[in-house]
């Protein structure tokens, strides 16, 4: 296995999360321009009722470089107040 220094994982289980999945991926990604991606593991999983899928990410940042994490957005269906 490749050498890393950080693991971000990103999951779905709703059909609304699965396909919001690649924009939160792009989002992490420009906010960690830093980030290496060296490499990455997809797993999709099922039951008879739910269908989830994991994107895991394992990267390399500079020294002195922390990951930073985009704001996440309001759950659909609910405003801010």
């Amino acid at each position: 296995m490749v050498a890393f220094t950080g693991v971000k994982v990103f999951s779905a289980t709703k059909a609304w999360e699965r396909e919001q999945i690649s924009d939160r991926i792009n989002e992490w990604l420009a906010a960690n321009p830093s980030a290496d991606i060296v490499d990455k593991v997809v797993t999709q999983s099922s039951d008879s009722e739910f269908h989830c899928l994991t994107i895991t990410l394992f990267y390399n940042l500079p020294p002195g470089v922390k990951a930073h994490q985009p704001p996440s957005p309001a759950p659909m269906g609910r405003t801010g107040t």
